[in-house]
């Protein structure tokens, strides 16, 4: 029984190091002897157009929280993966909570753009063989100053890239929530994003589009303080408008009871 059991050890230690390598093989964004989940140090040969943040705290983050998702690949198994930026990384704890009897893994990491979060599909979401992906993201593209057509093409890119993977599987697809122009997020440039949104899903039927900007807009295009403190972050109060929003969506698709 030791010798098996050590036998069965190394085995499965070589098949996760040959996965490692295969992602790494594929996905060619890594340089010689950077980390496979770490920002590609520049964009060169990188797919899309437009930011992609290299502050050293999100530096730090983005490696932090791909490696450990790397770790639990297996766990995540056909789950819905939510992705996107700090507004799905804020989900926390409470994703479960909030999706009872739903199998769900997140994938969001804070700060990030539309896209890096193209770039980090193939380990972060595929790797999962996901049963459905809710996604949000682009308020982070308008505060570094991307106008609203190059932050459009990515998500076209995401949408795609997600399409070839499995032309089959349910996207949910998040509108850019309502912020402030205090917070480099006017609602002009919002809107603009989200009308050139509604133009591309209109050729993934496997998308269902939620409107997350009427749900959360204060009447003037802007996020409301009781919901967003912030101006950008929703709190308890507006997770939980955005669950029972979703909750629907999801019941229709089948993916939660």
């Amino acid at each position: 029984m030791r010798i098996y059991s050590t036998l069965k050890a190394v085995i499965l230690t070589s098949a996760f190091c040959l996965f490692a390598l295969l992602l790494q093989s594929e996905n060619g964004f890594a340089a010689e002897g950077e980390s496979q989940f770490a920002i590609p140090s520049t964009n060169e040969g990188l797919p899309g157009e437009g930011p992609i943040r290299r502050y050293e705290w999100f530096q730090n983050l983005w490696e932090s929280r791909r490696s450990s998702w790397f770790e639990s690949i297996e766990i995540d198994q056909g789950a819905v993966v939510f992705l996107g930026d700090s507004i799905i990384q804020g989900w926390g704890e409470g994703l479960d909570a909030a999706f009872p009897g739903m199998k769900v893994a997140n994938r969001g990491i804070s700060g990030d753009t539309s896209r890096g979060v193209l770039i980090r599909l193939e380990e972060d979401v595929f790797a999962a063989n996901p049963s459905a992906v809710v996604l949000l993201i682009g308020t982070n593209d308008l505060e570094e100053g991307a106008a609203p057509e190059v932050i459009a093409n990515n998500v076209q890119l995401i949408l795609e890239a997600i399409s070839k993977f499995n032309p089959e599987i349910p996207i949910i697809f998040c509108d850019v929530m309502p912020s402030s122009s205090q917070m480099s997020r006017p609602t002009e440039q919002i809107q603009a994003v989200n009308a050139l949104y509604r133009n591309i899903l209109q050729n993934y039927p496997q998308a269902t589009r939620l409107d997350t900007f009427s749900l959360f807009d204060n009447g003037e295009g802007n996020a409301s303080l009781n919901e967003f403190p912030d101006l950008l972050h929703p709190n308890e109060l507006g997770y939980a408008k955005w669950a029972e929003a979703l909750r629907p969506v999801l019941r229709q698709l089948e993916l939660m009871m």
